[in-house]
């Protein structure tokens, strides 16, 4: 099978602007409880892009932890990639695949790292094993093999078998500020519908809504 013959239509309803709210992240919220009711697999996965000083775009999965009026707020390791990247650059792209429902959203804004406060509170939440991986592996850092990791991982869990695992000092998060949220509805014949909402600038609470062609 040729992979120009790979496609399908999508026949799940259309997106019209009286179905918008005047705040996009009351949509969002919407679509994502939707994806969770659907049982999708990893509703929060979210694809988050970001440029190196050569102008050079990456990307990869990661989980959404929370959202609000705010912002949207994802965890890392601070001597990542990503991290290193929006330390010379921290504008930043955020995409939710919601393939099954027919549905994309996307999202531009600006990372702030996060409060160390807020970071002890999310940390402490974790599963043990999830805190032991923070330290266990410097993201992102060359590895010899798996087994250095796992030798790794195993002996922080030796160490801190009978006690709290502290925060790493190279561990935080970030909260992406929204400059534009688009939501991307598939429609029949390949008319999908897409709304863009870009926050003006003068009056950050208010936010323009324009239909885009697909």
């Amino acid at each position: 099978m040729e992979l120009s013959d790979i496609r399908r239509d999508y026949t799940k309803g259309g997106l019209r602007r009286h179905d918008l709210p005047a705040q996009p992240e009351i949509l969002f919220d919407q679509w994502l409880k939707q994806a969770i009711e659907a049982q999708l697999t990893d509703p929060t996965a979210m694809t988050v892009a970001t440029v190196d000083a050569d102008g050079q775009p990456f990307q990869r999965i990661v989980l959404l932890k929370h959202f609000d009026e705010k912002g949207f707020v994802f965890y890392t390791n601070l001597g990542s990639r990503k991290a290193m990247q929006l330390a010379d650059n921290a504008k930043i792209s955020l995409h939710f695949p919601w393939h099954p429902l027919e549905r994309q959203v996307h999202i531009t804004g600006t990372a702030q790292k996060l409060s160390a406060r807020d970071v002890l509170t999310y940390f402490s939440s974790r599963p043990k094993e999830s805190q032991l991986a923070a330290w266990a592996s410097r993201q992102s850092s060359r590895l010899s093999a798996r087994q250095a990791l796992e030798s790794k991982f195993m002996e922080l869990k030796q160490k801190y078998a009978k006690g709290e695992v502290p925060v790493p000092t190279f561990w935080g998060g970030y909260r992406v500020t929204v400059s534009s949220m688009e939501f991307w509805q598939g429609g029949a014949h390949r008319l999908h519908d897409r709304f863009l909402f870009t926050r003006q600038a003068d009056t950050p609470s208010t936010w323009d809504i324009e239909r885009l062609a697909p």
